[in-house]
């Protein structure tokens, strides 16, 4: 599977998150995977590692999100949009093996494909200020 297609599957789990307790976490992810078609070992995988790494730093992510998204918390954002900007604030923080400016970009491409006509635009600026700071 290529990147693009891996990130759509981790923005997919970093949702759920939203709905699902953090005890149930780990059993819905593998529901998800098992129905998962087209993925090897190694994708499935790299989904898994991810998305537990961005579980695991969810209070620090919403810090930043809140920090930056002037005049928006996390608790009143659209939740298509919070997952998505969770995920990239986790790669442009944590994950070395993504550049900020493809962070940011496959977040805007994942808004287009999730989100509202402004999400993309929202997406984009918080992503930016973070970036600059």
């Amino acid at each position: 599977m290529k990147r693009t297609e891996l990130r759509d599957h981790i923005f997919k789990l970093v949702f759920g998150m939203e709905f699902n307790a953090a005890d149930d976490r780990k059993a819905q992810m593998e529901l998800y995977l098992n129905e998962l078609t087209g993925a090897g070992e190694k994708d499935l995988e790299y989904i898994r590692a991810k998305t537990e790494q961005i579980g695991g730093k969810l209070a620090e992510i919403d810090k930043l999100i809140n920090e930056t998204a002037k005049g928006w918390k996390t608790s009143r954002m659209n939740k298509a949009d919070l997952s998505i900007l969770r995920l990239a604030v986790y790669e442009m923080r944590w994950d070395d093996d993504v550049p900020v400016g493809v962070a940011i970009d496959e977040a805007v491409e994942l808004a287009k494909k999730y989100s509202s006509d402004d999400g993309p635009s929202f997406i984009n600026g918080v992503l930016a200020k973070l970036a600059a700071s």
